[in-house]
């Protein structure tokens, strides 16, 4: 097991009947002393990343979308036991007001840390605004949701939690269920030695320190720009040099490593019918230039994230790539008039180069660092949802 120790004196794993809640007896938590894979501890007890992409000092002279360009700085630095205790905050429902959801009922390890909604659902079934964004290398972001209206990792998790459509609590109710619980307490003291107490700031910095361990950056297109060129096939390079190009012009919102920029842009894409326009980042910088803008999400796992865009417009990458290929503007409502990203323009790519792109963007797609589902965590509620939990329960069983 690579990060929750569990001993049992008596442990009967059962679902209790009609409550999803499983019996725990004489069960006790000890949080990992060990880094995740991809970091290593340092001599002051915390986890460094380490990454072939840090022998690279720099983006430019390396082309539009270079292969061998530097990662902009990442946020690390956090003690393994944080990082554990921010995974089992992440996954247990004793977060949400009701219990019913956790973090991971909306950042599903089975939907590339999405959750496959075209707006995700939250405490009584309600939906959110918008679809749930990727979760994949936040550690290098500093703006997040869709609107950019966070610009830390902390600041994004207190976000949900205290969203009457998403997890719906209260700083009192959320406290109030970590101090009375019979393990977080400890599981806190482990994380945080010099404080006596659980705090608001404890909270989210450990979903924050969890956050920064969800790293993907093993892909085929890694194997590739590190040298190895035959990670990827003839009709995989042909794609990534149809995404780089002047014509088509992906890479320069999406650049790589990371495949995003993390700006905003307006790119002019619909609401679903009946459904008012979103101003997206105009709100978050009260600026009218940004009107219907939202920020450039990251290609990372993109196979796994359907569907796409802000208000989940498209449902597979075909029509994903074929909306920018169809003109500049060519979806604003008529009564909108948005001030369009300068890089959408009109590529006329043909359907076989949409066709390299799409299949050139399932290189991307590396899951080797997805964390590891606890078991139990000490709420005793469901990981996940049920429905998740079910078809993931054999696999934990086997770890």
């Amino acid at each position: 097991m690579r990060y929750l120790f569990v001993t049992l004196a008596l442990l009967t794993a059962l679902l209790m009947p009609n409550s999803g809640v499983i019996a725990q007896q004489n069960l006790r938590f000890e949080l990992n002393q060990h880094c995740p894979p991809s970091f290593e501890l340092t001599t002051e007890g915390t986890c460094k990343l380490v990454s072939f992409y840090q022998m690279y000092d720099s983006v430019q002279n390396r082309g539009l979308g270079g292969t061998q360009t530097s990662l902009p700085p990442n946020r690390d630095g956090f003690t393994p036991n944080q990082i554990d205790l921010g995974r089992l905050l992440f996954f247990d429902p004793l977060l949400s007001a009701d219990q019913s959801v956790s973090c991971a009922s909306c950042h599903r390890p089975d939907k590339g840390l999405s959750d496959g909604l075209e707006q995700s659902i939250g405490i009584n079934h309600a939906k959110a605004a918008r679809s749930a964004p990727s979760l994949w290398n936040v550690a290098f972001l500093d703006k997040f949701f869709w609107d950019a209206r966070a610009t830390t990792l902390e600041q994004q998790a207190v976000g949900p939690l205290f969203d009457p459509k998403e997890m719906g609590n209260n700083p009192q109710q959320l406290l109030s269920s970590l101090k009375s619980n019979e393990y977080y307490p400890e599981l806190f003291k482990q994380a945080f030695p010099d404080s006596d107490d659980i705090d608001l700031n404890q909270l989210v910095e450990a979903l924050a320190a969890f956050q920064t361990s969800l790293i993907s950056l093993n892909s085929r297109y890694d194997h590739y720009a590190h040298g190895y060129h035959q990670a990827l096939s003839d009709n995989e390079v042909a794609g990534l040099n149809i995404f780089r190009s002047f014509v088509a012009r992906c890479a320069e919102c999406h650049q790589p490593p990371l495949f995003t920029n993390n700006q905003i842009a307006v790119i002019g894409v619909a609401e679903k019918e009946g459904v008012p326009f979103d101003i997206g980042a105009q709100k978050t910088y009260n600026a009218a230039q940004l009107r219907g803008g939202f920020k450039v999400p990251t290609l990372r796992n993109i196979t796994k994230t359907a569907p796409y865009m802000h208000a989940g417009n498209f449902s597979d990458l075909k029509e994903s790539v074929e909306f920018y290929n169809k003109g500049r503007g060519h979806a604003v409502p008529p009564d909108e008039k948005l001030l369009l990203h300068w890089h959408i323009w009109e590529p006329n790519l043909s359907p076989e180069e949409v066709d390299l792109i799409v299949e050139f963007l399932g290189s991307l797609t590396d899951e080797t660092l997805t964390p590891q589902i606890p078991k139990i965590v000490p709420s005793g509620l469901s990981p996940v949802d049920d429905s998740y939990n079910n078809k993931t329960m054999l696999v934990n069983q086997g770890e």
